[in-house]
């Protein structure tokens, strides 16, 4: 699915908010340990698990988890959003391997509408776990290369639709 959206008369500015669980659930799941449901001390004492950390979901449609990991290059600032991706038979998670921050650019699930577009800056120890369906910038790397940890889906059906945005929706400097 590819879908183009209308010119609008001038750029809108996105203003990057910092990532956190309550502002990023409608699309989603932080994952870091402060929003661990459980914390379970393992290993006879010398680990402790942060458990069940996000809703992954990928058997639809004999979906199997693949994990994989990504290497992004920073885009120029500003940034530009020209592109938008949705997964609409899974979730897809993101957790950074470097220890440097990210910028994530999401917007509900459902039809797109770019007025809807939020940007968030994810901290260095922070992922992000994408729910089924939810518009999602790929991965913006931030002033040097950043390799991800991705969960997602692997199966026979394609399970990526994009919109391409004509307009100039932009990101700002932070």
């Amino acid at each position: 699915m590819q879908i183009h959206s209308e010119k609008p008369m001038k750029p809108r500015l996105l203003t990057p908010q910092p990532l956190t669980a309550a502002a990023f659930a409608p699309y989603g799941d932080v994952l870091e340990c402060g929003t661990a449901k459980e914390i379970r001390h393992i290993n006879y004492g010398n680990t402790q698990r942060f458990h069940d950390l996000a809703g992954l979901d990928l058997s639809a449609n004999d979906g199997k988890p693949l994990v994989s990991i990504f290497r992004s290059k920073p885009l120029p600032r500003p940034i530009p959003v020209k592109v938008m991706e949705r997964h609409p038979l899974s979730s897809q998670a993101f957790f950074p391997l470097n220890n440097h921050p990210f910028m994530v650019v999401v917007a509900e699930a459902g039809e797109f509408d770019p007025k809807r577009l939020r940007a968030f800056l994810a901290g260095p120890q922070q992922g992000v776990n994408y729910r089924k369906g939810t518009w999602h910038h790929y991965s913006l790397a931030l002033d040097r290369v950043c390799e991800f940890m991705v969960i997602d889906r692997g199966g026979p059906e394609k399970n990526c639709d994009e919109v391409f945005l004509e307009d100039e929706n932009i990101i700002i400097d932070y």
